[in-house]
């Protein structure tokens, strides 16, 4: 006997994605449900990037219909991104559906590494992503993309995005020497910013990764209120000190009606490679205590690894060169985790409404 509609959505309505902890009903995932007699097909889609994901989904669905009573199953998983909300009172930026600014409260943290790597693992699970590399006094993408050269300018008012490793990158690291200091004040500084951000012809990016300027000062604070952020990370370290000013950082977006997407925990641990002993050389526990103070997730921590250091150094980051590794596991997982938090916001739907224009006729 063929399975009644209502049947199949209770089936469903049983399983959990396993990265949401949501059924697969309630989150509105089942697309296109259709039955005919003994046949069974469906779209389930996912409000994230979930490329790794597919698979598993897909077996875990058609597995338990199967089990239900539906004995010819077909399913379809896929993954949209759409806009979300951001500040109110500033617009997105045309061909960028979401920003994450990647920020902390001190230099020295490994905030661009985290940046590069946690944009190439969105990158990874299929999401088209790009990276704006805000830190105009130190600029460090173009040497961990692996980028040379510079961007062109089709028009001669806008510039095309440089790309390494599949995502697309813009910096004043592209624009000048190496060696050549940005002895520049702060309004110059967001000047600069706001023309890298809007003047490039970014190509339909579901993600841009904005690696934010170290600190919490006017530059930082003028970039929250006119850059439309959906949401913010806080990279940290164990360390007292580095804890201290991630703390200003929460501060700081909290004053900006910014939401925090939570916190990544850099060099939480060395393992040494000769005895395998684990030290935690900044400390322990004050990311975590952090995270519940300010009511916020800790989204993962990564290890003191040298490996780190010398695949972003090479222009390979870890994702990139060492794709199945543990660390790129642990950058993946908050990379998902990030795009999961930012698909549970509500959604921009500023593009839903059609524009009216009166004339006189």
């Amino acid at each position: 006997m063929a399975l009644s509609e209502s049947q199949i959505q209770d089936a469903l309505r049983s399983l959990v994605d396993p990265n949401t902890g949501k059924d697969f009903v309630s989150s509105r995932a089942v697309k296109q449900l259709k039955v005919a007699g003994d046949r069974v097909s469906l779209g389930i889609e996912l409000g994230y990037p979930g490329k790794s994901q597919f698979e598993p989904i897909r077996r875990m669905v058609t597995q338990a219909l199967r089990d239900a009573g539906a004995p010819n199953v077909s399913i379809e998983v896929h993954s949209k991104v759409v806009p979300h909300a951001v500040q109110r009172g500033v617009k997105l930026i045309s061909g960028i559906k979401n920003i994450i600014a990647i920020a902390s409260g001190k230099g020295g943290v490994g905030k661009s590494t985290t940046a590069v790597n946690l944009a190439l693992a969105l990158a990874a699970e299929g999401a088209s992503v790009g990276i704006l590399d805000a830190d105009i006094y130190g600029p460090s993408q173009p040497m961990m993309l692996g980028i040379s050269g510079r961007p062109e300018s089709k028009d001669g008012k806008s510039l095309e995005p440089m790309e390494g490793h599949g995502i697309q990158a813009i910096s004043i690291g592209f624009l000048i020497d190496s060696d050549t200091p940005m002895v520049w004040r702060g309004p110059m500084v967001t000047q600069a910013l706001e023309q890298l951000l809007k003047d490039t012809n970014w190509r339909e990016v579901d993600f841009l990764i904005v690696d934010m300027p170290p600190g919490t000062g006017d530059i930082q604070l003028t970039l929250a209120q006119k850059v439309p952020v959906t949401g913010a990370v806080i990279v940290t370290t164990p360390q007292d000190i580095a804890l201290i000013d991630a703390r200003k950082g929460f501060k700081m977006f909290e004053r900006v009606d910014i939401p925090i997407l939570g916190v990544v925990e850099n060099m939480s641990t060395h393992i040494c490679p000769n005895c395998g002993h684990e030290s935690h050389i900044f400390g322990s526990g004050g990311a975590q205590q952090m995270c519940q103070d300010f009511g916020v997730d800790l989204l993962g921590s990564l290890p003191l690894d040298i490996a780190i250091r010398e695949q972003a150094d090479s222009g390979i980051p870890t994702v990139v060169a060492d794709p199945d590794g543990h660390v790129s596991q642990v950058y993946k997982q908050i990379a998902r985790s990030i795009a999961i938090k930012i698909a549970d916001q509500a959604r921009d739907m500023t593009s839903a409404f059609p524009k009216i224009v009166i004339q006189n006729t």
